[in-house]
């Protein structure tokens, strides 16, 4: 992975980003020294949302399946919420 440092940033612009993300999915940008910013595609960044988001549904759909969910209006959810709270 590509290591642009901020000063590069600076100097370059956007063009220093592009030219990282020619050979990488992500590059990582540096703060004197310190890796602070991870910077990719927006076509990336939306396929690990996708990812993200699937791997959510399944972990849902698992404690569904194992009976670890609870049936309940919106009232009495709030007032399960509320009670343990306290």
């Amino acid at each position: 992975m590509k290591t642009i440092a901020a000063n590069e940033l600076k100097t370059r612009g956007v063009s220093s980003i592009e030219k990282a993300l020619e050979s990488a999915a992500e590059a990582i940008i540096s703060v004197r020294g310190q890796d602070r910013y991870v910077v990719m595609d927006v076509e990336e960044y939306n396929r690990l949302r996708v990812c993200e988001l699937e791997a959510a549904l399944y972990e849902t759909r698992q404690q569904i399946a194992a009976g670890e969910c609870i049936e309940e209006s919106v009232d009495e959810h709030i007032a399960r919420i509320r009670t343990a709270a306290k």
